[in-house]
């Protein structure tokens, strides 16, 4: 049997980002509950998607999938879009969770995920898990706090253009950490 292909950057961004992006598009044609199922049915072939191209999956869309489905079966079978709206918050918890916890056992679990392609040394690693960990505490408070105290219309903007937005311009802060901790024997080697 043949490896399979791996995915361009670009499906890898449609993987990742498509079902967002479904349920923002469903979201404003149809309203919250068409909104859900979409996202529900896009996170599914999502993952599909990703099975064929890898041929495994990754923990955190496994994750993602699953909290999609019982939040997005919530909200369906309850006819009540607030179990859709804290699904952001319980996967950003879970991903801080895990980040901070493996720094407490002495593990910078970013390491793992993403030490082939940034090549940095272990304090680099624990920095930049540590901020990352604490970056999704902030954010799963801030996903309280919007969904909370804003209108479903803001909220659903804020899911896509906020969460993206703050993403982005977070990680770019992170650059005189990459700088300052990059090995230089490694990229001499590439």
């Amino acid at each position: 049997m043949s490896e399979p292909n791996m995915p361009s950057k670009g499906l890898r961004f449609a993987v990742d980002y498509g079902p967002l992006l479904v349920f923002f598009i469903a979201y404003y044609t149809a309203g919250i509950m068409w909104a859900t199922a979409a996202i529900m049915v896009a996170t599914a072939l999502m993952l599909a998607v990703s099975w064929y191209f890898e041929r495994r999956l990754a923990p955190l869309p496994l994750i993602t999938a699953a909290l999609v489905a019982v939040f997005g079966g919530l909200t369906l079978l309850l006819a009540d879009e607030t179990f859709i709206k804290m699904k952001p918050t319980i996967v950003k918890t879970l991903i801080a969770a895990v980040l901070l916890g493996g720094l407490t056992l002495g593990k910078p679990l970013l390491k793992p995920l993403f030490g082939a392609v940034w090549k940095i040394d272990d304090n680099g690693w624990h920095r930049l898990t540590l901020r990352f960990g604490l970056f999704f505490v902030a954010m799963a408070i801030l996903n309280e706090i919007v969904w909370r105290t804003q209108s479903t219309d803001f909220w659903v903007n804020y899911k896509l253009f906020g969460t993206i937005g703050l993403t982005f311009a977070f990680s770019l802060t992170q650059i005189p950490v990459f700088r300052r901790h990059w090995i230089e024997e490694a990229a001499k080697n590439e």
